[in-house]
């Protein structure tokens, strides 16, 4: 049974008029948060106790840009080692050999299950277990690198083992998530081809698993960059480090504080953008694949037979 046609005086059926619906509360909302963040920013620019002056002296002092080119050289390394790392400690996990899978799994278990920073100490302390590092063939007696540890594992090498080597098991499981987000007739139909299970992983698996891996990595990357200030406990000189010891000495604590919080602010904004641009790269074919869909399905519904 149909519904009665609504009519107007002259009994022409009346138009159908759309009125927007209105949100109060929204401007109700936005009011209040441009109130309190006019208030915060009010606050923080006419209080003293900020030592603008110290922030403004200091944030392109030689040694706080000293202590920036160590952070991002730190995070670079770490990066790398962890990329490379991460990729080789996938590719075991996913291994059909379980001796080969299983240690996978165990030093992803147990640098995913410590602390970083209790890792950093430990390789600072590393002589205290192996005065002399032997690093050779096993069971022959050469070694290829004979010395002192603790003229081998100095402070900054002692960050990059410990930052690095921790960086590789997070990135294994990311990558590990992208391979197996690639469907496996590829792999098949690769080893059809005759390739083999190396050369199937580098040029048709990882190149379709980049767009599941490189959002992570992205974030990987701008938390190692933060991550790096960790190594001011072994005596690192990194940017924390270096604004530790200016305000030992001027007790302007707050102020240089700041400015290590502005540097940061600015290289991961940096790391933001960069990141944007490679999800961009990497996710173009599925991105077009996914408005062509989103643009039928929007002219399915707009089809007059949509309705019947």
């Amino acid at each position: 049974m149909s519904s009665p046609e609504v009519t107007d005086e002259t009994g022409r059926p009346d138009e159908i008029r759309a009125v927007p619906v209105r949100h109060p509360g929204r401007w109700v909302a936005a009011a209040i948060v441009v109130v309190l963040s006019a208030a915060g920013i009010r606050s923080v620019v006419t209080n003293s106790r900020f030592e603008w002056k110290a922030v403004g002296g200091y944030l392109f002092d030689e040694r706080v840009m000293e202590g920036m080119r160590l952070t991002l050289e730190l995070t670079v390394i770490a990066m790398v080692i962890g990329v490379v790392l991460g990729i080789i400690l996938a590719s075991m996990r996913l291994s059909p050999n379980p001796l080969v899978s299983g240690s996978s799994w165990l030093y992803i278990w147990f640098f995913r299950g410590t602390p970083v920073l209790v890792q950093l100490i430990f390789w600072y302390n590393i002589a205290a277990l192996y005065p002399k590092i032997d690093i050779g063939v096993p069971f022959v007696g050469s070694a290829f690198i004979h010395g002192n540890a603790n003229t081998l594992i100095k402070p900054f090498t002692a960050a990059i083992l410990g930052l690095g080597l921790n960086e590789g098991a997070y990135m294994a499981e990311i990558v590990r998530a992208g391979i197996i987000s690639v469907e496996e007739g590829q792999s098949d139909a690769a080893r059809a081809l005759g390739m083999t299970r190396l050369q199937t992983m580098r040029r048709v698996v990882l190149p379709q698993a980049m767009r599941v891996i490189i959002p992570p990595t992205g974030n990987e990357t701008i938390s190692m960059l933060k991550t790096t200030s960790l190594v001011s406990i072994i005596a690192v000189g990194d940017l924390l480090y270096a604004v530790t010891n200016i305000y030992s000495n001027n007790f302007e604590t707050i102020g240089l504080l700041i400015v290590a919080s502005i540097w940061y602010l600015l290289c991961t904004s940096i790391l933001y953008v960069g990141q944007y641009y490679l999800e961009r790269y990497y996710g173009r074919g599925h991105t077009r694949a996914e408005n062509a869909r989103m643009w039928e399905r929007m002219r399915a519904l707009a089809s007059p037979r949509a309705g019947r």
